[in-house]
């Protein structure tokens, strides 16, 4: 089961036992999730509602999208007496993403207010979850923070990804989101809390991230792993539909600055025997998301790989 961690804690009797249950997480998941996190309850529902009313006014738009078509063909060619075969390079998924400096969705008339509230809660309490691992690294406060605003002279990155993954007639040949580690910092997911479907890979068998109702997934990205020098991991996960499940899925993203460099900490590979070195290259994280988007659905390590060979 995947780690359920009191955050309130962090600030009491318990923070050493806290910290330790959030370093586990990191360690040996690459996926915890947070309860008592200071996200008022709420604001929480009313995320749900606004997210929900929204994805209501883009249903009939979901129906005609390239995944929907697609699975309709494969559906009249298996009624034909034709062979069936995964639909491996689309998702079951209908999506959109808020940034600070793009349009957002102005119905329902509350969205706007209730996400931008919830992505200011949001994102204090990733540098709260990025100090705690600056600790548990070893190394000081604000540590990460700095390194993914280049020491304070570019803004990180701090995306919303509001999905959906509607009821599917066919489950069995498409996923709701393909396989994939994520490509940046700390991911903040607030999950459907009744149907499930995410996944991760742990020691080789895919572990259901159980639901549980107003706490917010964390997961570590890419980067977290390469500052790091590997002692947290970047885990593969995927999301799998149902046929009559409608999962919610509202998951944001603490970013490197696309300026940063990212590489692992000094002081982390100066604590390893020195014929070990450093596990990772330093690159700047826009190289690395140039070859991201091309191999998101691959494995990492060519990634890291690509970007060495580009210094």
């Amino acid at each position: 089961m995947i780690p359920v961690i009191d955050f309130s804690k962090v600030d009491g009797e318990e923070r050493a036992e806290t910290l330790a249950q959030i370093a586990n997480g990191c360690e040996e998941w690459g996926f915890f999730q947070l309860v008592n996190h200071g996200i008022p309850v709420e604001l929480l529902e009313c995320v749900k509602k606004v997210c929900s009313a929204c994805y209501k006014l883009r249903q009939e738009s979901f129906k005609e999208s390239n995944p929907v078509q697609l699975l309709n063909k494969l559906v009249e060619e298996e009624s034909e007496g034709g062979n069936v075969e995964r639909l491996n390079d689309v998702d079951w998924e209908d999506v959109f993403v808020l940034q600070d400096d793009e349009p957002w969705p102005s119905n329902p008339p509350e969205f706007k207010e209730t996400m931008r509230e919830y992505r200011k809660e949001l994102r204090k309490l990733a540098e709260r979850v990025m100090e705690a691992m600056d600790e548990n690294l070893g190394l000081e406060r604000g540590y990460i923070s700095r390194a993914f605003s280049a020491n304070g002279e570019h803004e990180p990155f701090f995306g919303t990804k509001v999905s959906h993954y509607p009821p599917c007639p066919r489950p069995d040949v498409i996923d709701g989101l393909r396989a994939h580690t994520d490509a940046g910092g700390v991911i903040l997911l607030f999950q459907d809390d009744e149907v499930g479907g995410l996944q991760i890979l742990k020691d080789s068998k895919w572990v259901d991230v159980q639901p549980v109702k107003h706490s917010i997934v964390i997961n570590t990205g890419d980067q977290i792993e390469v500052l790091s020098n590997g002692r947290y991991k970047s885990v593969w996960h995927r999301v799998l539909v149902s046929s009559n499940g409608d999962r919610r899925s509202i998951a944001s993203f603490y970013n490197p600055s696309l300026k940063a460099t990212i590489a692992p900490a000094i002081k982390l590979v100066a604590s390893q025997p020195q014929e070990l070195g450093a596990s990772y290259p330093k690159f700047v994280f826009g190289d690395y998301m140039d070859v991201y988007v091309k191999q998101k659905f691959l494995p990492k390590e060519p990634r890291f790989q690509a970007v060495a060979a580009a210094l």
